[in-house]
């Protein structure tokens, strides 16, 4: 078995970063993200970055922290409300974005790690995003071309993982981090507690250690909410 194990985020990325490079990064919203080595991107330097996510995090956090020291060129994102550096740099003309709707980008990550270059939604004909897109009729209704997603690199968030990079995750955080773990060339997972090998209940597993190339022990799991809400007493 390759050595999957590494001591840090750097040493993890290192030799897997590069100028211009594509990126996956799980997480919904502020939940799941890769906390750690979102940092160590950030400490990288690596620019010109293509990165594809649900969110783009919030000025001070997640993909944020990226956003706000200019690595990040173009978002491939669905939701990118909570941040107003995104908003100001994508008015100023100084990031490029193309929104994606939060199903069709899932399938669209799914895709590309079953090896599926595309596949037909109705999702979003009608639309401008359906502009320039291939359109074909299935049962009598129009339906849109998308494309699968492969990037050079994935990384994500996990709960528990094993010596073989076999992945659990925990509640909200399986939401999006299954499927960025699947359509990076290399996949980088970060976890909460790693666990020897044979301690995982093979029908606990949610992402396969065939998808996953490196591990590290989290050392930031600050796990923020972007949005409190509270009852009011009466």
């Amino acid at each position: 078995m390759a050595k999957k194990l590494f001591s840090d985020a750097a040493a993890a990325l290192d030799g897997l970063l590069h100028d211009g490079m594509t990126l996956a990064a799980g997480g919904f919203g502020l939940c799941g993200i890769p906390e750690t080595l979102i940092d160590a991107l950030c400490a990288s330097g690596v620019k010109g970055i293509t990165a594809i996510s649900n969110n783009a995090g919030i000025d001070d956090f997640g993909l944020g922290l990226l956003l706000r020291t200019r690595q990040i060129a173009k978002m491939i994102s669905s939701y990118v409300g909570e941040n107003k550096e995104f908003e100001r740099q994508y008015l100023a003309g100084e990031l490029e974005v193309e929104f994606c709707p939060q199903g069709t980008l899932a399938e669209r990550m799914r895709a590309g790690g079953a090896g599926i270059p595309g596949f037909y939604t109705r999702t979003a004909f009608g639309t401008r995003l359906a502009e320039g897109k291939e359109v074909r009729e299935f049962n009598g209704e129009p339906h849109v071309l998308e494309t699968g997603l492969v990037v050079d690199l994935s990384i994500v968030k996990a709960w528990k993982a094993d010596p073989y990079g076999n992945l659990v995750y925990r509640k909200s955080a399986r939401n999006f981090n299954p499927m960025v773990a699947t359509c990076g060339r290399v996949t980088v997972a970060e976890v909460e507690h790693i666990i020897g090998s044979g301690e995982l209940d093979p029908d606990h597993i949610h992402t396969p250690g065939i998808f996953v190339q490196r591990v590290i022990l989290a050392t930031r799991n600050e796990k923020r909410i972007e949005q409190r809400t509270l009852r009011r007493e009466a």
